[in-house]
């Protein structure tokens, strides 16, 4: 498993009787042989959005709903295993 992200990118979460969401893309990872997408709202830093991932044309992407509950309980514990392994890699007693 491994968690890529060449750049900070910006998209924007749109949900029905919501008003839109502005988010940091955290990178793109893989679980179970499917790519998936961590995102951060740019107001708050304590939530994560995850949603599966499709390349989309013209460089952008699609974010795809996670409809299935063991699906989104694999992909939630990939995504902290890797957070978990970032933040052992940081010394943060530098």
């Amino acid at each position: 498993m491994s968690f890529e992200n060449e750049e900070m990118e910006l998209v924007t979460l749109e949900f029905e009787n919501a008003d839109p969401i502005e988010c940091i893309v955290l990178g793109v990872f893989d679980c179970d042989g499917k790519d998936y997408v961590a995102l951060v709202p740019q107001d708050s830093t304590e939530d994560v959005f995850l949603y599966g991932y499709q390349e989309g044309d013209d460089d952008g992407f699609e974010v795809l709903d996670i409809e299935d509950d063991e699906e989104f309980e694999r992909v939630q514990a990939a995504f902290e295993e890797i957070a978990d392994d970032l933040m052992g890699d940081l010394d943060l007693d530098e």
